[in-house]
């Protein structure tokens, strides 16, 4: 007699690893829908785009880990650049830089850490980590995408790149702390995420003070994002 449980765990995980699939595939087309949407969106010293993608693919980081993250931010850049980027293979390293820099330093942490409090550092680390990473490759790479001289790319380093990153990082934090949870909580509804998969604590609540919070740094990031782009 066959024992019943001999296949169990090899369905249970091709099962898992389709839903993960399903999942990061899912977050992948998100990403690329949020990069055309944030294309609308007026440029920063008519180069710099505050992109919004960021948030969905560190909501995955958070969910899958920070390969995961990497993975999503390689592909939607791969994609951006064959189909709406004029910006070419500059773009598409100056993308993935950003993107890694961001969400997958706040997914390790969050990974390490699996708390609220760690959600919140590692999203602040982050954006520390994308402000220092993008400083150093707009200084060595934006004089050869734009064609100017690199003292002129130095000057712009603390009046507009400097900001420009800090306020795209933290408009990205405060929006992945106000949907990270209902956007688990769908993916749970739909199993494709376990639910071990754990939102922010082990209870899976948010309180109110928390929620007030992230709907404060919100407000105040889109109305920097605003006046950054002039049109406040």
């Amino acid at each position: 007699m066959s024992d019943p449980n001999v296949n169990v765990l090899p369905v249970s995980r091709s099962r898992m690893n389709l839903r993960t699939l399903s999942s990061l595939g899912m977050l992948t087309a998100v990403a690329y829908v949020v990069m055309l949407l944030s294309k609308l969106l007026p440029q920063v010293s008519g180069f710099l785009q505050l992109d919004l993608k960021d948030t969905v693919i560190c909501i995955g980081g958070f969910i899958f880990g920070p390969v995961a993250s990497a993975v999503i931010a390689l592909v939607v850049a791969l994609v951006e650049m064959f189909s709406v980027s004029d910006t070419g293979p500059i773009g598409l390293i100056m993308n993935v830089l950003a993107t890694c820099a961001f969400c997958c330093t706040a997914a390790f942490v969050y990974k390490k850490l699996h708390t609220k409090k760690g959600a919140v550092a590692g999203l602040f680390l982050g954006v520390a980590v994308l402000t220092v990473v993008m400083l150093l490759w707009n200084y060595l790479i934006t004089p050869l995408y734009m064609g100017v001289a690199r003292d002129e790319v130095k000057d712009m380093l603390v009046p507009i790149i400097l900001p420009f990153n800090l306020v795209k990082g933290g408009l990205n934090t405060a929006l992945i702390l106000v949907l990270y949870k209902p956007v688990v909580n769908a993916l749970r509804r739909a199993k494709l995420v376990p639910e071990s998969q754990g939102v922010f604590q082990k209870t899976g609540k948010v309180s109110t003070g928390f929620a007030l919070f992230s709907l404060a740094l919100l407000a105040t990031f889109v109305v920097l994002a605003l006046v950054l782009m002039g049109i406040l």
